[in-house]
């Protein structure tokens, strides 16, 4: 990382707070290939690196945004929140693979990128069937004031970009939102932690 590069990740890190009083406490800038960004290829850097090329311009090339996304899955059950999105250009058809959370349920649904249109319907699978931390971090997620979509506002905001993907992590005690934010030729994580968000 260059000097210019880490400066202004400590820059921003820093003046988040400051900007957005009524946001997720605390930011965490990175530059990288994040993990949810990585693809299968056993270690194979220059494949590696294509691949995300490849599905950074997909997603330049997709009309629908992230939080357009979130929102057409959330409207399809009333008191919805989102848990998770991922854009995924891999197949025909790029699109937003969303995860909502309503009524102790986790529904899925797919989002076409282009057209904002649900494809395939919607699953949804009890709460109860998850492990003890999911079920955990899902609760914790409906007891914290901010959502997913106040955090991607966030992380585009300090990282100059867009996101395309984001969800929750958990990290010594400590429930975050992960956004994942295409800026310029950069792809950079931006971790929050919403206020409440701790766990004992």
């Amino acid at each position: 990382m260059t000097t210019a590069k880490r400066w202004t990740s400590q820059l921003l890190a820093i003046a988040l707070p400051a900007l957005l009083l009524a946001a997720p406490a605390q930011a965490i800038v990175t530059t990288g290939t994040p993990t949810t960004l990585r693809s299968d290829t056993d270690g194979d850097t220059e494949a590696d690196r294509q691949a995300v090329s490849r599905e950074i311009e997909r997603f330049r090339s997709s009309s629908v945004s992230i939080s357009q996304a979130m929102a057409i899955a959330e409207a399809r059950h009333a008191g919805a929140t989102t848990a998770d999105v991922s854009f995924d250009g891999g197949s025909g058809v790029p699109v937003y693979r969303v995860k909502t959370l309503h009524n102790d349920r986790i529904w899925r649904h797919t989002i076409n990128a282009t057209t904002g249109e649900l494809i395939g319907g919607e699953a949804a699978l009890p709460l109860a069937e998850l492990d003890g931390d999911d079920r955990s971090n899902l609760a914790a997620l409906g007891a914290i004031r901010h959502r997913l979509a106040d955090a991607v506002h966030v992380a585009e905001r300090a990282a100059s970009g867009k996101a395309i993907s984001g969800g929750l992590v958990r990290e010594r005690g400590r429930l975050n939102f992960a956004i994942v934010v295409i800026s310029g030729d950069d792809l950079k994580e931006v971790i929050l932690e919403p206020p409440g968000a701790r766990t004992k």
